[in-house]
């Protein structure tokens, strides 16, 4: 037995819970492991987050070059694995309403936590097996957005005597983000951008995240999407739509989660769905729908969908993770219609087209 599994052991029996059938759960990205628990007809899902096996987040007050030299965590102010950012953030959720896990226990120090099971009903299974429900979830997923965003959160958060700083996605998190897509999938092609050409790439970002500045920001959950939402239907209001995964939460612009449903990297989702959504979070959420919110928009899906390419082509290359290959195809469409939509967008392109002209924009 290892010393972890002997931690274990012992949080769960203090937990009341040592007697549990224990079943792991298939990998996700992230460097987090979990398991499902079983025992006398309860369920709960034991999270283990070791600590020290990530890049250190950012400390409060870091500078960007401070930032810069502890790694891409406190670059992109990713939590990485710091359990109290979870239960910190869930905390806050669940007082306003929202449907986070519950926590049964947790130690912080050791990075385990014990959460409600939220059940199997996520929802890109829930409509797979019903694809007529799809336009009702998501209606619902919006809703939830919506509902978020109208919500106001402190930058401080607390949970149980720890604390946890929600930080804005800043033009430096951004960037550190794009260049994933530089560092990792243009290098899957043999090249190798430096110099020039990643300076006038910062300055195509740079001007494009102008757009953002037309819309006041609001907590992002940042990884919200059809594979990491659960449908609760016995539940009411926002409440039906179960949430996961965002201790990486950050204020930012309104467009950031909704983009990250309707632009998933795991399922399509129609141009129809897609542009009627944007409209219903613009009326739930009291913002105009119009060119304003439209370009930032398609600029926050294509620097995630960016983004997203390079983490893509880091988990199969430097992680072991090929079946995130498969997801490529989809992204790259996705990063092409994000870019084609407008054309305030068309400089980002055209570099594209003379650097990676594999991406075929």
């Amino acid at each position: 037995m290892t010393s972890r599994e002997a931690d274990i052991q012992s949080f769960l029996k203090a937990a009341k819970w040592g007697a549990a059938t224990r079943d792991p759960v298939p990998g996700d990205a992230s460097s987090r492991r979990y398991e499902r628990l079983s025992m006398d007809g309860q369920k709960a899902v034991l999270m283990d987050a070791p600590k020290g096996v990530e890049t250190p987040s950012e400390p409060e007050g870091a500078s960007i070059d401070e930032r810069k030299a502890l790694g891409y965590n406190a670059l992109a102010r990713i939590a990485g694995n710091n359990p109290e950012a979870f239960a910190c953030i869930a905390n806050e959720l669940s007082k306003r309403g929202f449907s986070t896990p519950k926590i049964i226990a947790v130690d912080i120090d050791k990075g385990f936590m014990l959460l409600e099971d939220l059940g199997d009903d996520l929802y890109a299974r829930v409509i797979e097996r019903n694809p007529f429900v799809e336009r009702k979830l998501y209606e619902a997923a919006v809703d939830t957005l919506a509902a978020i965003y109208r919500s106001s959160f402190p930058k401080h958060m607390s949970f149980q005597g720890h604390e946890w700083q929600v930080r804005d996605y800043d033009e430096a998190a951004m960037l550190a983000e794009v260049d994933l897509f530089l560092d990792w999938y243009a290098k899957d092609f043999g090249h190798d951008i430096k110099g020039d050409g990643r300076k006038e790439w910062h300055k195509l970002w740079m001007e494009a995240f102008k757009s953002f500045n037309a819309h006041a920001p609001g907590l992002a959950l940042r990884d919200f999407h059809a594979e990491n939402i659960f449908w609760l239907p016995e539940r009411q209001a926002v409440s039906r739509v179960g949430l996961i995964d965002f201790q990486d939460g950050l204020f930012a612009h309104p467009a950031y989660d909704l983009a990250s449903l309707l632009d998933d990297a795991r399922r399509d989702v129609s141009e129809t769905l897609k542009w009627d959504m944007m409209a219903r979070f613009c009326e739930k959420a009291g913002i105009p729908a119009d060119k304003n919110f439209t370009l930032a928009y398609y600029t926050m899906a294509a620097q995630r969908n960016t983004k997203i390419l390079g983490i893509f082509v880091r988990l199969a290359e430097r992680d072991g993770k090929l079946q995130y290959r498969a997801l490529i195809p989809r992204v790259e469409e996705n990063l092409r219609q994000n870019l084609g939509c407008m054309s305030e967008l068309l400089d980002l392109e055209n570099w594209l087209e003379e650097w990676v002209p594999e991406l075929g924009t």
